[in-house]
């Protein structure tokens, strides 16, 4: 039972993005549409977002040694990739370090219709949309050729079970985006809605804010135990500004 589970596992929000970013100017203006010319998957890290990165990745590097990460699975969208590599090159990976996997079950929470529209947007050009999502609630809501918390779950579940059969015992490291953390959350911690929503609306999880689970023999009969959550003083140590703005295409999540 001592092996089904790795011994540490964290779960990373990427750092601030450029989706971040032009979010923000596009409430601050008031505007319907998010502008970002690149696919989600493409948009980089804001300058910010690398040098939050590089404070975590200093964060992972002072951990002893036999600490730090042995496996790294992240999300195939570059902010997370660039954040998975930063603390790759503070020396944040362990010198067992086996392998990084890029897994696209890792992938943001996709957004169809509602891509790169703000709240705004959703409400002036979809309000047949914006009213279903109130009455249905986010975790089950699933917008035209996007995806509910339950869809990002089910695919969760299937990680889950990759990480239990290859990596028992192991320190075990993802990077990916806000709702993945939450819905690893829920998963982990055998939630319902009512709860991780509760958690979702007290704060947003910061960018490359820890997530941390150590694994408890005497839990359950062995399970996996939060010990951390929506840490950033890994950021706050290092004179990183913190910031927690959801990814542009977030908007509805």
């Amino acid at each position: 039972m001592s092996k089904r589970w790795p011994s540490k596992l964290w779960v990373v929000r990427h750092g601030e993005s450029a989706g971040n970013v032009a979010r923000d100017a596009a409430h601050a203006a008031g505007l319907p549409d998010i502008d970002i010319s690149a696919r989600d998957v493409d948009v980089p890290l804001s300058t910010l977002g690398q040098r939050q990165s590089n404070a975590l990745g200093r964060w992972f590097a002072a951990l002893p040694p036999e600490e730090r990460p042995e496996i790294v699975l992240t999300s195939p969208y570059l902010r997370a990739q660039s954040t998975a590599a930063a603390i790759g090159k503070a020396s944040g990976f362990s010198a067992n370090f086996c392998s990084l996997v890029i897994d696209e079950r890792l992938r943001e929470k996709e957004f169809g219709i509602l891509d790169r529209l703000t709240r705004l947007g959703i409400e002036q050009r979809h309000p047949e949309l914006a009213a279903s999502r109130q009455l249905v609630g986010k975790f089950y809501y699933r917008p035209p050729a996007g995806e509910s918390w339950c869809d990002v779950i089910l695919r969760l579940r299937s990680v889950l079970d990759t990480i239990s059969l290859h990596y028992g015992g192991k320190h075990v490291l993802i990077v990916a985006h806000q709702v993945v953390v939450l819905c690893m959350r829920y998963l982990l911690e055998k939630m319902d809605e009512k709860t991780i929503l509760a958690i979702d609306a007290e704060a947003d999880v910061a960018n490359c804010a820890v997530t941390e689970y150590v694994f408890d023999e005497n839990k359950e009969g062995g399970s996996l135990v939060l010990t951390k959550y929506n840490f950033v003083a890994p950021l706050e140590r290092e004179g990183a500004p913190v910031t927690s703005l959801p990814d542009a295409n977030v908007a509805a999540r």
